[in-house]
């Protein structure tokens, strides 16, 4: 789960008030790992934080099933609604934060890979915090063998191993990625009206179109890219081809087998 920000000018998009000379909009995306598919997503202006956002799930209406695993960021740490997930028995992992305070109560397990430095049973130690998350958590200190760099994630799954744990929030980068793509090929930085609802209604048809993409790449194994099957659609979207005869073609080997269109003659 996390959101991506869209900045707005503000005399055009008033309505989208983020600061004092500048708008912007706030897209928020639970993003599904196994198909690569966005599973929800809501728009609210700028200033809406992420956990407010997550922790209003009946405006979100969204239903995370019991032993699916939801990665995020720092900014989604809330304790009251984490404990919330850890009731729904539904899982999760994210990165610590320096100003969490714990106390050590024992090792999880032995530790066998050498990129996993630590593998703590931990326990809130502030009042005020633990009364909202009483249960026990994880703590798994892990270094990325290529750049050299420790990371602290916090998770209230017990079963899996300490570097699949680290492996799960790489994972994350994921939805990074997606909000890269969406961005640059569906055009959702532009739009073609002011209005809120205008702004809303392209939103929704390109993540339809990024559906139906995704649908047509799974349904025709396409052997190639999504960036190379956008491309391929532009090219032929005002032809009358079929779409399955260039699924077995490459972009540049396109205009190759492109008939000419045949000239209108003037009378």
């Amino acid at each position: 789960m996390d959101s991506t920000l869209i900045t707005l000018c503000l005399s055009v998009f008033p309505w989208a008030a983020f600061r004092q000379r500048k708008g912007a909009i706030k897209l928020h995306y639970l993003y599904d790992h196994q198909g690569s598919l966005p599973a929800f997503m809501v728009m609210t202006d700028g200033k809406s934080s992420d956990i407010r956002v997550a922790r209003s799930q009946e405006k979100l209406d969204f239903h995370l099933l019991p032993d699916s695993i939801i990665s995020f960021d720092r900014a989604y740490i809330d304790f009251e609604w984490l404990y919330s997930l850890n009731q729904r028995k539904v899982w999760f992992v994210t990165r610590s934060k320096s100003t969490i305070r714990y106390r050590i109560i024992g090792q999880h397990q032995p530790i066998t890979n050498k990129q996993v430095t630590q593998d703590e049973k931990i326990e809130l130690l502030i009042d005020k915090t633990r009364a909202k998350y009483p249960k026990t958590l994880r703590l798994v200190c892990y270094t990325d063998p290529e750049t050299g760099t420790s990371y602290e994630f916090i998770t209230n799954n017990m079963k899996l191993a300490a570097s699949t744990i680290a492996g799960i929030y790489k994972s994350r980068w994921q939805i990074e990625l997606f909000f890269k793509w969406i961005k640059q090929n569906l055009k959702i930085k532009s739009f073609l009206g002011t209005s809120k609802n205008a702004v809303l209604t392209q939103i929704w048809i390109a993540m339809c179109y990024y559906l139906l993409l995704s649908y047509i790449k799974f349904q025709t194994k396409y052997r190639y890219s999504l960036q190379e099957l956008t491309r391929m659609i532009a090219a032929v979207v005002m032809e009358q081809r079929l779409l399955i005869d260039m699924l077995s073609l490459k972009e540049h080997s396109l205009k190759k087998v492109r008939e000419p269109v045949p000239q209108l003659a003037l009378f």
